[in-house]
C-alpha cells in the first residue's frame, strides 16, 4: 500500500536527512565546501523528479518525485520554519566582545554594502532588462544579502584567520535584515503600483531595525530571568527548551504583530544570549546548549539548502540566452559593488579609527566570498508565489536571482579556498608561529621526561625507551631549530600576551567556580564581564588597558551607588543590603581568582615566556591583590562576623566540589557503581541545597558602637550617641572618588570611620583619616559650600550625618567644636578660622582645660612645649646614661601623665 499523507512528507523528510548526512563527509573527502555540495544535490534531486514526472517510462518513482516537487513548504515556510533559528544561532555563536571592536566594519557590511549592491545591481539590470527599474532594485534586493553558512564553512575547514570567519558572520548576521527590509518595502510598492519615498523608506527601516533589537533584547533578557528564577528546579531541558521558543517568540511577534524586523529581532537576540548567558547558564548547561543548537542549525540549515536547491529547476523554466547575459550583468555589479565598499569604505573607517584596519588580502578574500544561498532562493520564490506579481516580472526575478546563487555558489564557491590559500589566510601569524615552536619544545621536554619515569615504572626494555626518547630529543632539536621566539616578539608584546592569556585564564577559572552550587549569578556575571573586559584592554592598550580593566572592578558599580543614595535620603536599606552582600562576595572570589593566578604566572607564563615578564605580571596582580586586601579589610573591620561566615561558606562549597570530583573519579576507575555515584551525588546536592538562601546580612551592624569611638563626639551622653547612630548613614567610597568638589554646596557631614582622604589649601596637601570629619568645619564657620576638593585616596567607610542634624548637635553640645579644633591641632592642619558674628549659637563655650585661651596662644603654647622637649631631648641624649635617656618619652605635666593631652 503506498504511503500517502503526512506519513509521505516526513519519509520524505528522513530521506533529506539521510542524505545530508551522507554529504557531510564526502565534502570533507573532495574538499568541496558542505554547503555548496549540498546545493548540487539538491538540484540534482529537484532536475530528477522533474525529469521523472515528465517521463512514461519510470512512473512507479511519480509519488516520490510529486513529493519533492510539491513539498508541502512554501516561501513563507522557508522564512518562519528556518530563518529565526538560523539568525539566532548566529548571533549566540558569536563573540559579542570581539563582534564589539568590528562594530563600525559589520554595519558598512551589512547595511551599506546591502544598499550599495542593491542600488549598483538594479541600474545596472535597467538598461538591458526591459523591466521598469524598481523591478530591478527588487532583484538587486534580493540577491544583496549573503549566505555565512557556505563562507564561514569554508574558513573553519582550511584554517582561515579568526577575525576574517567574524568579520564574515557579523555581516550576514545583519545583512538579512537590512536586504528584507528594503525587499519589503519594495514588493509592497510593486503590489501597490506607488512609487518608493527614499526618505520616508529609509525612517521606516531605521525604526524597524531599532525597535527589532530593543525587542529582541527584551525577550532574551526576559528569558534570562526566567531560567534565574525557575533556579536549578527548572532542570537543563527546561532551560533549553525556553532557548528553543525565544528566536520564534522575537520573530513572529516583531514581523507580525509589532511590524519591526523579525530577522533583527532573532538576531539581537541570540546576541543577548551570547553576551549573557555564560554567566546565567552553569558551564555545563551551556556547553551542552552550545552543542544543541549546533546540531538543530546543522538540520535546519541542511534541510533549507537541499529544499531551496530543489527549486532551482523550477525558477530557470524557460530561461533565454538573454537571461544568461543578464545573470552575468547582475553578477558582475554586484561584485563591483562589493569591492567599491570593502577597498574604498574600509580604508575610511581605519583612518577615523571607527574600526581597525582590515589588511588587502581580507579585503580580497571577503569580496570573493560574497555567497548567495537559500534566503536569496526563499526571497525569490516568494515574489514567483505572489499572485498580485504579474507572471513577467515574477518570471524575470526568479530567473536573475535563481542564476545569481548558481554562480556565487558554484565559481566563488568552488574557488574560494584557493584563494584563502593563496593569500596564506591559513597560516598561522609570525607571532603565532614563533609561540607555537616556543610552546612544543617546552611541553616535548615535559612529554620526554614523563615518558622516561614512565618506562622506568612499567620495565619497558632499555633499547625500546631509548628508541622513544631519541625520537623526542630529534623533535625538541628541531623546534629549538626553528624557535624565533626570542628575536621575533619583544617584551612589550610578550606582556600583552601574558596578560590576555591571564584574563582568559581567569575567566576559565571563574567559569570552573560556577560549577559550585550557591555562587549568585548576578556576581558571576559582574566578574565575568570584568574579566572579559580585561582580555579587550590587554589587546587594546596592553598593560595599561588591564590594570584599568582591573581597577573598574573594584569600583563600586552605578547600581551600588544608587542604593547609597536610597540609603543616606530615603533610609531604605534593603537596596543597600543587597548590594553589600554582593560586593563582600566579589571581593572574596576576587582574591580567590588573584591567588590562583599568581601560581599560573609560575606554572606557565615564566617558563614560555621568561623571567622578566613573569616579575611584570606578578607585579601587576601583586598591586591587584594589595587593593583586593585594602577593599576587604575596609569591609572586614566593620562586619567582621559577616566575612568569616562567608569565607567558611565558601570553603564549605569548594570542599563540596572536590568531594564531586572525588566520586566521579571513583566512577571513572570503575570502583564505584552508577547507583553508587547517584546516591553520593544526591547527597551532595542535598549538602549544596542549604547554600542556596544567602547568608543574612545587618547593614547596620556595629553602627552604634562605631559612632561612640568617633574622637570628635566625646563628652556626648550614650543616649544622645544613640539616636545619632540611627540618624547616621553609610557610605562606602573607592580610591578616586570626590567626597566633595570645589565649590559643592554641603549636604551631609562625613565622619571618617576608617579610609584616607586628601585635599589642596593653598598648594598645601592635607591628608584626612580615621576619626576626621569633613565639611564640619566650613559649617562652623557659616560657609555652607567647600573651597576645595576632597578626594579619597583608598578605599573608606564612612559614617554621613545630615547638616541640620549637625548643626542642631554642635549647637547643644559645644564640646563638639572644642574636639574638631583639638583633632586639626594634633595632625597640623588649618582649622577653620571663626570670628564672633559667624560663630553659631553658643560656640563661646571652652572646657575647663583650656578655659580662658585663645586658638593662637593655644598655638604658641604647643610649639614651646614642642621646643622644651627637643632641648630637654639633646641634653638626655649627650648625658649618655641609660637612665636619663629612659625619660626621654616622659609626659611634661599632670594632664600628660594621665592620657589627658588635649592635643592627641
Amino acid at each position: 500500500m503506498p504511503v500517502t499523507g503526512l506519513a509521505t512528507v516526513l519519509l520524505a523528510t528522513a530521506i533529506l536527512l539521510v542524505i545530508v548526512s551522507a554529504v557531510q563527509p564526502l565534502a570533507k573527502r573532495i574538499e568541496l565546501s558542505e554547503t555548496v555540495l549540498l546545493a548540487i544535490v539538491g538540484i540534482i534531486l529537484g532536475g530528477a523528479a522533474d525529469l521523472v514526472l515528465h517521463s512514461s517510462h519510470i512512473f512507479i518513482f511519480d509519488t516520490a518525485a510529486e513529493v519533492l516537487l510539491d513539498f508541502p513548504i512554501n516561501s513563507e515556510g522557508f522564512l518562519l520554519i528556518f530563518l529565526p533559528i538560523l539568525v539566532f544561532q548566529a548571533g549566540l555563536a558569536i563573540d559579542v566582545r570581539r563582534l564589539a571592536h568590528e562594530m563600525g566594519t559589520v554595519l558598512l557590511l551589512a547595511i551599506v554594502a546591502v544598499v550599495l549592491s542593491t542600488a549598483m545591481i538594479g541600474l545596472a539590470l535597467y538598461p538591458f532588462s526591459g523591466m521598469p527599474l524598481i523591478v530591478c532594485l527588487l532583484v538587486g534586493s534580493i540577491v544583496a544579502t549573503t549566505d555565512p553558512s557556505a563562507v564561514a564553512g569554508i574558513f573553519r575547514e582550511i584554517g582561515a584567520a579568526t577575525r576574517l570567519t567574524r568579520l564574515v558572520e557579523g555581516e550576514s548576521l545583519l545583512n538579512d535584515a537590512a536586504a528584507i527590509s528594503i525587499f519589503s518595502t519594495l514588493i509592497a510598492a510593486i503590489i501597490a503600483h506607488k512609487e518608493v519615498h527614499f526618505m520616508s523608506s529609509a525612517a521606516s527601516i531605521l525604526i524597524s531595525f531599532v525597535g527589532a533589537v530593543i525587542v529582541g533584547f527584551v525577550f532574551a533578557r526576559l528569558a534570562l530571568w526566567m531560567i534565574v528564577a525557575l533556579g536549578s528546579t527548572s532542570g537543563r531541558a527546561g532551560e533549553i527548551t525556553l532557548t528553543v521558543a525565544l528566536p520564534y517568540i522575537s520573530y513572529i511577534v516583531c514581523d507580525d504583530i509589532i511590524g519591526f524586523s523579525g530577522v533583527v529581532a532573532a538576531a539581537a537576540a541570540g546576541l543577548t544570549l551570547s553576551a549573557y548567558g555564560p554567566s546565567t547558564f552553569r558551564p555545563q548547561t551551556w556547553r551542552f546548549l552550545n552543542e544543541i543548537w549546533q546540531q538543530i542549525v546543522f538540520w535546519a540549515g541542511s534541510l533549507l539548502f537541499v529544499l531551496a536547491s530543489m527549486l532551482v529547476p523550477r525558477l530557470l523554466i524557460g530561461m533565454t540566452k538573454w537571461d544568461c547575459v543578464l545573470i552575468l550583468i547582475a553578477t558582475i555589479a554586484g561584485l563591483i559593488a562589493r569591492a567599491i565598499v570593502i577597498f574604498g569604505m574600509l580604508p575610511i573607517l581605519a583612518a577615523t579609527k571607527i574600526s581597525p584596519p582590515v589588511p588587502t588580502p581580507f579585503k580580497a578574500t571577503m569580496v570573493w566570498g560574497g555567497l548567495r544561498g537559500a534566503i536569496t532562493l526563499a526571497l525569490a520564490l516568494a515574489v514567483t508565489e505572489n499572485e498580485l506579481v504579474s507572471t513577467p516580472i515574477s518570471h524575470f526575478v526568479g530567473i536573475i536571482a535563481t542564476g545569481f546563487v548558481l554562480i556565487t555558489l558554484l565559481v566563488n564557491g568552488t574557488t574560494l579556498r584557493a584563494v584563502v590559500v593563496y593569500f596564506r589566510l591559513n597560516e598561522l601569524t609570525p607571532i603565532d608561529q614563533a609561540v607555537r615552536h616556543q610552546i612544543i619544545s617546552i611541553g616535548l621536554g615535559r612529554v620526554r621526561d614523563k615518558t622516561r619515569r614512565t618506562a622506568n615504572e612499567f620495565g619497558f626494555n632499555n633499547q625500546t625507551t631509548g628508541y622513544v626518547i631519541e625520537e623526542l630529543d630529534r623533535r625538541i632539536e628541531e623546534e629549538q631549530e626553528a624557535n624565533t621566539f626570542d628575536t621575533a616578539i619583544g617584551n612589550r608584546q610578550r606582556i600583552t600576551l601574558a596578560l590576555i592569556t591571564i584574563a582568559a585564564q581567569e575567566r576559565s577559572i571563574l567559569l570552573d567556580l560556577f560549577r559550585m552550587q550557591g555562587l549568585p549569578r548576578r556576581v558571576m556575571e559582574t566578574l565575568l564581564r570584568s574579566a572579559e573586559a580585561a582580555i579587550d584592554g590587554a589587546w587594546q592598550d596592553g598593560r595599561y588597558g588591564y590594570v584599568k580593566a582591573m581597577h573598574k572592578r573594584l569600583h563600586p558599580p552605578l547600581r551600588f551607588r544608587i542604593a547609597q543614595n536610597i540609603h543616606r535620603t530615603l533610609h531604605i536599606d534593603r537596596p543597600l543590603m543587597y548590594c553589600m552582600m554582593e560586593r563582600f562576595e566579589i571581593l572574596l572570589v576576587s582574591r580567590f581568582v588573584s591567588i590562583s593566578l599568581t601560581r599560573f604566572v609560575k606554572r606557565r607564563i615564566e617558563p614560555t615566556l621568561g623571567t622578566r615578564v613573569a616579575e611584570i605580571i606578578s607585579e601587576v596582580l601583586d598591586r591587584q591583590n594589595r587593593m583586593l586586601d585594602d577593599a576587604l579589610e575596609t569591609m572586614r573591620m566593620h562586619y567582621q562576623g559577616y566575612i568569616e561566615a562567608l569565607e567558611a561558606r565558601f570553603l564549605k562549597m569548594v570542599s563540596l566540589r572536590f568531594e564531586t570530583e572525588e566520586y566521579d573519579g571513583l566512577l571513572t576507575e570503575s570502583l564505584i557503581s552508577e547507583e553508587l555515584h547517584q546516591e553520593l551525588d544526591k547527597g551532595i546536592e542535598k549538602r549544596y541545597s542549604r547554600y542556596n538562601r544567602r547568608l543574612k546580612f545587618n547593614l547596620k551592624s556595629g553602627i552604634e558602637q562605631r559612632v561612640q569611638e568617633l574622637p570628635c563626639l566625646r563628652g556626648i551622653p550614650q543616649a544622645v550617641l544613640y539616636d545619632l547612630s540611627l540618624s547616621m548613614s553609610i557610605y562606602f567610597v573607592f580610591p578616586g572618588q570626590k567626597i566633595y568638589s570645589r565649590g559643592e554646596r554641603i549636604k551631609n557631614v562625613f565622619f571618617i570611620s576608617n579610609g584616607l582622604f586628601e585635599t589642596h589649601i593653598e598648594d598645601k596637601a592635607f591628608t584626612y583619616g580615621a576619626g576626621d570629619v569633613l565639611g564640619a568645619n566650613e559649617l562652623i564657620a557659616r560657609k555652607h559650600r567647600t573651597a576645595s576638593i576632597y578626594r579619597s585616596l583608598r578605599f573608606g567607610y564612612l559614617l554621613t550625618m545630615p547638616i541640620d542634624v549637625f548643626k542642631r548637635l554642635v549647637s547643644e553640645y559645644p564640646v563638639v567644636r572644642h574636639n574638631l579644633v583639638q583633632i586639626d591641632f594634633a595632625r597640623n592642619r588649618p582649622e577653620a578660622e571663626y570670628d564672633s558674628k559667624d560663630t553659631m549659637p553658643l560656640l563661646e563655650y571652652m572646657p575647663p582645660a583650656i578655659e580662658g585661651k585663645s586658638v593662637s596662644s593655644l598655638k604658641a603654647q604647643r610649639e614651646n612645649d614642642n621646643q622644651e622637649n627637643t632641648v630637654e631631648q639633646e641634653e638626655n641624649l649627650s648625658s649618655g646614661t641609660k637612665e636619663d635617656q629612659s625619660h626621654v618619652v616622659e609626659p611634661r605635666n599632670s594632664e600628660e601623665k594621665n592620657g589627658e593631652d588635649p592635643f592627641q
